[in-house]
C-alpha cells in the first residue's frame, strides 16, 4: 500500500558534531556507526528506501558514488535527509540555513524527494511571545531552499523542542506552509492524540514517521509493541487516503537489525 522505508539511526549512538558547539553552521545531527552496514541491513529487511542524518550524508561529499553504490546494493532509493536547528536566534540563523542549504543540495545529489528538520529552540527562561512566528518564519526559508533543491521540505515535531503536542503544532502551521511530517511516537508522548492530529492536518502530510512508543518506563519501540496504538494510526492513514512514503524508525533497540525486520513485519501485516 505504501512505499516503506527506515532511518538508519538505530545502528550506534546519537549525537551531533561537537564543533558545532562553538561552529553552528557544523552543528549536524549523526549517529555514530557504519552507515553503510545500516543500509545493507534495511535493505535485508525488505524495505525500498532509506533515511539518514545530515551528519551522516555529509560524511559523503566528495564521494557520494560510495552512498549510491550501498543504497544500489541493498535496493534502496536515498529518500530523505533529517536536519534542525534553534531557528529562533538571529545571530545565529543564517548559518544555521547555511548548513541547511548544504544538506539539501547533498540529499538532492542522492536523489532524495524529503527533507525533513525539527526544532525551535526551548529558551531556558522561556519563550517568548514572538518566537513561534520566528520559528516559522525560517520554517519557510527551509521550504525556499528545499524547493531550489528540488525537495519537498517538512518539519517534524520533536520532544525538547518548543514544538511538541498539538496546540504547538496547530500554531506553528498557522504561519507556515511547510509540511507536517508527523513523528507518532513524539507526538504521543507529548500528550497528542496522534489518529486526530493526522486527520486534522491531513491536507499538510505528504510523508510520514512511524515509530512505537512505550510509557512506563519511557522508550521507543517498533512498531509491534508499546503503549501507543498503532493500528488506529494506520487507520487514520487509511481514512485520509494517504500514498506517500512512510518511513519507520527507532533511536536504540539492542539490534537494530531485529528492531527494524519487527516493524516491517508490522507493516506488511497492516496492508
Amino acid at each position: 500500500m505504501w512505499k516503506k522505508a527506515y532511518h538508519a539511526n538505530c545502528w550506534g549512538s546519537l549525537g551531533g558534531n561537537a564543533v558545532g558547539v562553538t561552529s553552528i553552521a557544523q552543528l549536524t545531527y549523526r549517529t555514530f556507526a557504519n552507515i553503510e552496514r545500516a543500509i545493507a541491513d534495511i535493505g535485508a529487511c525488505g524495505y525500498e528506501g532509506v533515511e539518514v542524518f545530515d551528519g551522516n550524508l555529509l560524511d559523503y561529499e566528495g564521494r557520494f558514488k560510495d552512498l549510491k553504490s550501498a543504497c544500489r546494493n541493498a535496493g534502496l532509493t536515498f529518500l530523505a535527509a533529517y536536519s534542525g536547528g534553534n531557528f529562533i536566534f538571529d545571530d545565529i540563523l543564517e548559518e544555521e540555513l547555511t548548513r541547511v542549504e548544504r544538506v539539501a543540495a547533498a540529499a538532492a545529489e542522492m536523489g532524495a524527494q524529503h527533507l525533513v528538520v525539527g526544532g525551535g529552540a526551548k529558551r531556558a527562561k522561556g519563550n517568548r511571545q514572538d518566537d513561534i512566528k520566528k520559528l516559522a518564519a525560517a520554517l519557510e526559508k527551509v521550504v525556499g531552499i528545499a524547493r531550489k533543491a528540488g525537495l519537498q521540505a517538512h518539519y517534524h515535531p520533536h520532544l525538547t523542542t518548543m514544538i511538541e503536542g498539538p496546540s504547538e503544532v496547530r500554531a506553528v502551521f498557522k504561519e507556515t506552509s511547510i509540511h507536517f511530517c508527523p513523528d507518532t511516537a513524539h507526538l504521543a508522548a507529548a500528550g497528542g492524540d496522534v489518529p486526530a492530529m493526522i486527520r486534522e492536518h491531513a491536507g499538510r502530510i505528504s510523508y510520514i514517521h512511524l515509530k512505537g512508543w512505550q510509557k512506563e518506563p519511557f522508550a521507543f519501540t517498533p512498531l509491534d509493541r508499546g503503549t501507543l496504538d498503532m493500528n488506529a494510526i494506520i487507520q487514520a492513514m487509511k481514512d485520509i487516503g494517504f500514498s506517500g512514503w512512510v518511513t519507520a524508525e527507532l533511536d536504540s533497540w539492542p539490534d537494530p537489525k531485529e528492531g527494524a525486520a519487527l516493524s516491517m513485519k508490522y507493516l506488511r501485516a497492516a496492508e
